[in-house]
């Protein structure tokens, strides 16, 4: 646990490796930012292939000097396409110093379990405690309701024998190096979160505000914060208007992670997002998962030179 302010060491370079994501494909070109898997290692076009769901997984890794952290950012839904795009990748899991969780909606904690099996290491779990909030349900016009699954459960974590590390406020991982943003301050007057997300709370109804909504940050030396985001439920400008807040540098470099601006609810604030993304003017910025195909067209016209699709198996290098 830590103070407000954040003693973040820079890094020398960053590698964020999606895991899982909602999209995948194989003709993607290699850039000066991403290097995408080869389709014919070897010359032979292979029988297996990337796997892509709902969901969200991203492994990142930093070098400061000569020593490398890494660090795992959600599993994804099912696990199905965490172990076997890993296995494509050659991925060794257990290198893994740490598992973050975003926030507790299942496309994003589904497989953790699944990850613990097939790794048997015990790394710490950095998760915020309304994670463990439920029942969660979204609530429709006509008066339907769509529960959460329970994917989080703290006695399986005792259980399991996997260490819990819970906190509202930010963390420092990986020798000072990854700081894992806690509870995302809501500061903009137009980011409303999921406006049909709701919870019970001692037999009450409440609208869910997604306290448990957080990401990591991480800075690059001599350029910036790379912003690395779950969903964004708390709005991605509120985001990164929290990580220079709790780091002190103003400048960032890189976004990338879920946006969650998919679907009519959000089309209202789309133009303003935007707006405050380009003042903001991040040279990388990645939308995936939950962003949304629209939102997604719109960033690609906005910011022609600094987006990037991304891709099940694609990873991005961010160096100083």
């Amino acid at each position: 646990m830590m103070s407000q302010t954040a003693a973040l060491k820079p890094v020398d370079r960053i590698e964020i490796t999606t895991l899982v994501d909602n999209y995948t494909d194989v003709h993607l070109e290699s850039n000066e930012w991403v290097r995408r898997p080869p389709r014919r290692a070897g010359g032979t076009i292979p029988l297996v292939t990337f796997l892509a769901e709902h969901g969200l997984s991203l492994l990142v890794t930093v070098w400061h000097g000569a020593k490398r952290h890494r660090i795992l950012l959600d599993t994804g839904y099912t696990g199905i396409p965490l172990i076997h795009n890993a296995r494509i990748l050659g991925i060794d899991l257990t290198e893994v110093e740490a598992l973050v969780l975003s926030h507790a909606h299942m496309d994003h904690t589904g497989a953790m379990y699944r990850f613990f099996e097939n790794t048997s290491i015990r790394v710490p779990v950095v998760v915020h405690p309304d994670a463990f909030l439920h029942p969660r349900f979204l609530l429709h016009k006509d008066g339907a309701r769509e529960y959460f699954p329970k994917t989080l459960i703290r006695s399986e974590f005792k259980t399991r024998k996997i260490e819990l590390m819970e906190s509202r406020s930010p963390v420092l991982l990986c020798d000072d190096t990854v700081l894992v943003s806690g509870e995302v301050r809501r500061t903009t007057d137009f980011e409303k979160g999921m406006p049909n997300a709701f919870l019970e709370k001692a037999g009450k109804e409440e609208r869910d505000s997604i306290p448990d909504d957080q990401g990591l940050v991480i800075n690059l030396k001599d350029k910036g914060l790379a912003i690395v985001s779950g969903c964004s439920h708390s709005g991605i400008i509120n985001t990164v208007l929290h990580a220079a807040a709790i780091t002190g540098e103003k400048r960032v470099y890189g976004i990338l992670g879920g946006f969650h601006l998919c679907g009519p609810a959000y089309e209202p604030i789309l133009d303003r997002t935007i707006e405050e993304l380009q003042k903001i003017n991040p040279r990388l910025l990645v939308p995936m998962h939950c962003t949304g195909w629209k939102t997604m067209t719109l960033l690609a016209k906005a910011f022609p030179s600094s987006m990037i699709l991304n891709s099940v198996g694609s990873t991005f290098t961010l160096s100083s």
